[in-house]
C-alpha cells in the first residue's frame, strides 16, 4: 500500500498544484545549491542574508545561557514566561491597551507555525477563508490543509493594493469563516489605510467572521505612514488573532520565534492544544529573542539602514524603461511590475541568467501577481554588495526592454 492513500484530500493533493507553487515560491534547498554557484540570492526574506548579523546583546545573552547550560532545557509550551513578557510589553505599547502576558501570548517557533496555529480552531471541512491577494503564498495554502477552501479577493496596484471592500462582500457566503490579511502586506509592501481597517472591520463584524492578521513585517514602516492592528479597532479585539514575528524587524530569522496575540477566549482554545502542536519554542532562541525585545537600540538602528537601502534601491532601479516600481511601504521588500518585459517566471530566469540574482516570480502569490516580481532589498550586510547586484538587475532589465522595443 501507497501511505499516501491514507491521506485526507488536502495532503493528498498537495505533491502537485499548489504547494509546489509554495515551494517554488520559498525557493527551498534550490537556495543552497545557488549559493555554491556563487548567485545572490534576493527571494529570501531574511535580512543581511547570508551575512552574520546578530545583534551583540542578543550574542551575548545567548552564549552567557549556554555557557551555563540553561538551553538543554524544556521551554513551556506556551512560551518562557520572560519572553512572553518582553512581547506583552511592546504589544501593550503598540496596541494602546493592556496585553497580558499569561493570557493573551502564546509564543510560537516562527510566524509560519503560529499562522497555521492561529486557523486550526476555526477552520474545518467546507469553511471558506477570505485571503486578499497577492500575499504570502502560505497563506493560500493553509485553509486548504486545514481542510477548508481558499477564497482569493483579488487587490489592484491601480489603487495601491488597498483592499476593495465591495470586492470582499461579493465573495461572502455562508460557508465563509474567515478574513486572512497580510499586513503589511507580502509581497506588495502594502500598509493597509485606518479607512481600509475600518471598512473590513466592520463586515467581519456583521457577518460573524474571524480576522486573522499576518504582521510578520510591521516593525519597519516608511514615510511616517500610519500602522493599525485590527485588533486595536471598535469591536475586533474578540475577532481578531494577530501572529507576530521577530524576523523580519529584527533581523533573526534563524531563532524562529514568533507570536501570536489573541483575547482570553480564544486563547483558552490555543493554550489547551500547544504541547500537541507547537511543542515549545527553543530554549536558546527564545533566551536570544527575549534580550532582542528589551535592547531599544535594535529596530531603530536597522530601520535606519532599511530606510537607506531602500532609498539606494529606488534611485538604481526607480526609472527602468518598461518596468514599474513604487517605493517600498514597509518590510525589505520591492515589488516589481514586469510584464512589459515579460512573464513573472520569464523574468525571473533572465535575471538569474544574465544578473546572477535569483528573485521572486509574482504569480507564486497568487494569481494576480503574474506579471510581478519580488525583490529583498535587505539582502547582504555591505551596502556595496547590495548595490552592485542592484546595478546588475537595472542593466539587465534595461538591455531587455531594449530588445523589446521599450526605449
Amino acid at each position: 500500500m501507497d501511505p499516501r492513500d491514507l491521506m485526507t484530500p488536502s495532503f493528498a493533493g498537495l505533491n502537485g498544484g499548489l504547494f509546489s507553487s509554495v515551494q517554488k515560491a520559498d525557493v527551498g534547498d534550490g537556495a543552497g545549491r545557488l549559493i555554491e554557484r556563487g548567485v545572490d540570492i534576493m527571494a529570501w526574506a531574511d535580512p543581511f542574508f547570508p551575512d552574520p548579523s546578530l545583534p551583540a546583546s542578543v550574542e551575548h545573552a545567548m552564549t552567557t545561557a549556554l555557557a551555563e547550560g540553561t538551553p538543554s532545557h524544556y521551554s513551556m509550551p506556551v512560551g518562557r514566561a520572560d519572553l512572553r513578557q518582553a512581547l506583552a510589553r511592546r504589544l501593550s505599547r503598540r496596541m494602546g491597551r493592556e496585553i497580558d502576558a499569561g493570557r493573551n501570548i502564546l509564543v510560537t517557533p516562527g510566524s509560519d507555525a503560529g499562522l497555521l496555529y492561529a486557523m486550526m480552531p476555526f477552520i474545518g471541512p467546507g469553511d471558506e477563508v477570505l485571503v486578499p491577494e497577492p500575499t504570502y503564498p502560505n497563506n493560500l495554502l493553509n485553509p486548504e490543509l486545514l481542510g477548508g477552501t481558499t477564497v482569493s479577493v483579488p487587490l489592484s496596484p491601480e489603487d495601491n493594493y488597498q483592499l476593495s471592500i465591495p470586492e470582499l462582500e461579493t465573495r461572502i457566503t455562508d460557508r465563509s469563516k474567515m478574513v486572512l490579511l497580510c499586513h503589511p502586506n507580502n509581497p506588495t509592501t502594502t500598509v493597509y489605510r485606518r479607512e481600509t481597517l475600518e471598512a473590513l472591520a466592520e463586515v467581519v463584524i456583521r457577518h460573524n467572521l474571524v480576522l486573522v492578521c499576518d504582521q510578520a513585517f510591521e516593525d519597519h514602516v516608511y514615510d511616517d505612514i500610519e500602522f493599525v492592528s485590527p485588533a486595536t479597532l471598535d469591536g475586533m479585539w474578540e475577532r481578531t488573532v494577530t501572529v507576530g514575528s521577530i524576523s523580519k524587524g529584527y533581523g533573526l530569522s534563524g531563532l524562529r520565534i514568533g507570536h501570536i496575540c489573541t483575547s482570553d477566549h480564544v486563547m483558552d482554545v490555543l493554550y489547551g492544544a500547544a504541547v500537541n502542536v507547537i511543542g515549545a519554542a527553543s530554549t536558546a532562541s527564545s533566551i536570544g529573542a527575549t534580550a532582542a525585545l528589551e535592547d531599544p537600540e535594535i529596530l531603530p538602528e536597522i530601520r535606519r539602514r532599511l530606510d537607506a537601502r531602500r532609498r539606494l534601491m529606488v534611485e538604481i532601479l526607480g526609472s527602468i524603461p518598461g518596468v514599474r516600481m513604487q517605493a517600498p511601504e514597509s518590510g525589505i521588500l520591492a515589488w516589481l511590475d514586469v510584464s512589459a518585459l515579460g512573464r513573472s517566471a520569464e523574468i525571473v530566469d533572465y535575471l538569474l541568467a544574465e544578473a546572477n540574482v535569483l528573485v521572486n516570480p509574482g504569480d507564486q502569490y497568487g494569481a494576480h501577481g503574474e506579471g510581478w516580481i519580488r525583490l529583498v532589498f535587505a539582502v547582504f550586510a555591505d551596502d556595496r554588495r547590495a548595490e552592485a547586484a542592484f546595478l546588475r538587475i537595472r542593466d539587465a532589465l534595461s538591455a531587455r526592454a531594449v530588445q523589446k522595443g521599450l526605449t
